[in-house]
């Protein structure tokens, strides 16, 4: 790893006109970051404050990267967390979805994995960064990749 690139991994949202129009450019809005202390899934920029939630390592099993079929021709891409059982409930654009409404989504998905999920929409996931940060902060956390099919 190059000497001035943090071990810590972040990656922001593109600006929308949505912080445009409400003057939010002034702050980059983090889409996800894992780092020493463990992992912050931004929530919806709209909804940002509400929905952004920190899990701590202690409460991290694994890194879900999942797919969502859609009527579209590209999949939805998500990542995720698979929690300790009895984690606290997260804040975000789906913590309200029941267990019955997320196996209609995504059957092949946990339902606890699915609340601890964000859409991969408006940045990237570099997937070597991911693997370097585990490695860095959380050697025993695994990326688990879930087929859709």
């Amino acid at each position: 790893m190059p000497a001035d690139r943090s071990p810590a991994y972040e990656v922001h949202y593109t600006w929308t006109p949505i912080q445009l129009l409400s003057g939010a450019v002034a702050r980059r809005l983090v889409a996800f970051r894992v780092d020493h202390q463990g992992v912050t899934l931004g929530g919806a920029p709209a909804k940002y404050a509400r929905q952004t939630a920190f899990v701590p390592w202690r409460d991290i099993e694994a890194v879900v990267l999942w797919q969502q079929k859609t009527a579209a021709l590209s999949p939805m891409n998500y990542v995720g967390l698979r929690r300790r059982p009895g984690a606290p409930q997260l804040p975000g654009a789906n913590s309200a979805l029941s267990r019955e409404q997320t196996g209609r989504l995504a059957p092949h998905i946990d339902h606890d994995v699915f609340l601890a999920s964000r859409h991969i929409n408006l940045w990237k996931l570099d997937r070597g960064r991911l693997a370097e940060a585990l490695e860095t902060f959380a050697p025993g956390v695994a990326v688990e990749e879930v087929s859709n099919t």
